[in-house]
């Protein structure tokens, strides 16, 4: 899954779920379960996601989504192989992002 975002500094949780077409109580959930994702929260308790954060998410997702791990599954492999399944996941974004640029060109032939 690409998700885009545009380059900011924080993200609402708002943003953050309609990024991942998820609801906004699975990103919070998510973030309860996984120590990796820590967003900022303000005065008010909204949370403030970085980039490091959407990166973590897209990971997360990713491995229970995408791969169909249990929580605790990802939790593990997160913990012991991060990174391995980062890597693998990058290439996997950067394969996809390949992909959907030469469907663009064949589909301008």
């Amino acid at each position: 899954m690409h998700i885009s975002l545009p380059e900011k500094r924080y993200y609402s949780i708002g943003e953050v779920a309609g990024a991942f077409n998820v609801n906004t109580s699975l990103i919070r959930f998510w973030e309860k379960e996984f120590d990796v994702i820590k967003p900022k929260k303000n005065a008010k308790g909204n949370r403030k996601f970085t980039p490091e954060d959407i990166k973590n998410l897209e990971l997360i997702y990713h491995l229970v989504k995408e791969r169909g791990f249990t929580l605790e599954g990802a939790k593990i492999h997160l913990k012991e192989e991060k990174k391995k399944t980062l890597s693998n996941f990058e290439i996997i974004r950067k394969l996809e992002a390949i992909k959907a640029e030469l469907i663009n060109l064949k589909n301008q032939l």
